[in-house]
């Protein structure tokens, strides 16, 4: 089984033939949760699957598992996975590709005969990118409880429209209650969406964890005023506070190598005007790591700096923390089997923790879960330039057949 190898040209040629739905002048993909090019592009997959022999199951967030039978259908499948909703801005590759690696991993083994004591399943799950209806990450959000079906069907976009109608609309609101699919395994192909692995000239990652993440909204009241008139002593400038947060985020993050993150990537000013002090700014605080203790520290420095620039400035500071998601580190099994896979077939690799969230967080919940990340063009990702080498693309599913077949245990061939 050591020779055993993907067809690289038809694992792009796949790749190819699904960006062409939504295709974008710039070269990228748009192609938005539930719309009528995601119904295309969810038909282009799921009939792909039948031609390889595979069965077809829907649940009632749209999530789509394609199954091949082992010979023991008794065990829980070893499955793999993404999405295949995009950005407004997309690329041909996130998320895509963990869908289509797994469709070649199945067109690999029909090839050589291969029989698996566990069956092998391939599933994209809904709305993962959030662009369209929130939360992110929906479909296997409501799989692993993560929030109710409720909660997801009543979610609506900048239209009015609902998930509920908008997955019945396009015919993919299934009967199996989110959460009742078993999975044994399960691992994640995808592009890095960063620049670590081209950078250190390595074509396998090996994901032992993601990050976790805290977002907030803060708000600096100060008072607005003439910027001729008002001296500088006596000035309630808003946004010269809110500068000194800003900094510090980046501050934080820098005093917790190597994971530490800290970014302000949204700011609004009030009123805006050439000539006004600022009498209001909101802005986005987003910090990272993967450890959930310097997470939490990183929180409360903040937060400590917060009060302590409220009492220095008089200023009036509200922070609001509106999302948060631990770390999340993969099962120990998942992990070391992408690591045997990538030193047998002899790529060079380096582990990789994500900083970007993925539904392998959410199956992570429930089973046994692990990533693998191959390098991207310099490390662009949501981007309609985003891309990757069809060779990087081969390795991570070659790493992703030998994992997945050392899970579900070769029978015959």
């Amino acid at each position: 089984m050591n020779d055993l190898r993907i067809n690289g040209d038809r694992l792009w040629a796949s790749l190819m033939e699904l960006a062409k739905i939504g295709a974008t002048p710039k070269g990228g993909v748009k192609r938005l949760a539930l719309t009528d090019l995601d119904k295309q592009g969810r038909d282009l997959v799921v009939g792909w699957a039948k031609e390889a022999g595979l069965s077809v199951t829907v649940d009632q967030i749209g999530n789509v598992f394609m199954r091949r039978e082992g010979s023991n259908p008794s065990l829980p499948p070893v499955m793999t996975g993404s999405h295949i909703d995009t950005q407004p801005t997309g690329g041909k590759f996130d998320g895509n590709y963990g869908v289509l690696a797994g469709l070649e991993v199945v067109r690999t083994l029909n090839d050589r005969g291969i029989v698996t004591e566990a069956p092998i399943e391939v599933a994209f799950w809904t709305n993962e990118e959030g662009s369209r209806f929130v939360p992110v990450m929906m479909g296997s959000g409501v799989f692993c409880g993560a929030f109710s079906l409720d909660t997801a069907y009543a979610a609506v976009d900048t239209e009015g429209k609902s998930v509920r109608d908008e997955l019945a609309r396009i015919g993919y609101m299934g009967d199996q209650v989110p959460g009742q699919h078993p999975i044994g395994a399960y691992f994640e192909t995808h592009i890095e969406q960063g620049p670590v692995l081209e950078d250190a000239d390595k074509v396998i990652g090996v994901v032992p964890a993601v990050m976790g993440l805290s977002w907030y909204d803060c708000v600096v009241s100060g008072m607005e005023a003439h910027a001729g008139p008002t001296p500088m002593g006596l000035r309630k400038d808003a946004l010269q506070v809110a500068t000194r947060i800003m900094q510090e985020v980046v501050q934080i993050a820098n005093r917790y190598p190597p994971y530490g993150r800290g970014t302000v990537g949204m700011v609004q000013v009030f009123p805006n005007s050439r000539n006004v002090i600022p009498g209001e700014v909101k802005f986005s605080i987003d910090l990272r790591n993967v450890n959930d203790e310097l997470l939490n520290t990183m929180h409360e420095e903040m937060l400590a700096f917060v009060d302590k620039t409220s009492a220095d400035s008089g200023l009036s500071i509200k922070v609001e923390r509106v999302s948060y998601y631990p770390p999340c580190p993969f099962h120990p099994d998942c992990v070391d089997a992408v690591r045997a896979a990538t030193e047998k077939l002899g790529y060079s690799t380096m582990d990789v923790v994500s900083g970007a969230g993925h539904d392998a967080i959410y199956t992570a919940r429930v089973a046994p879960s692990g990533m693998i990340f191959v390098p991207c063009k310099d490390g662009i990702s949501h981007n309609e330039i985003e891309d990757a080498q069809p060779g990087h693309l081969e390795a991570g599913c070659n790493v992703l057949l030998h994992a997945m077949l050392e899970r579900a245990r070769v029978i015959s061939n």
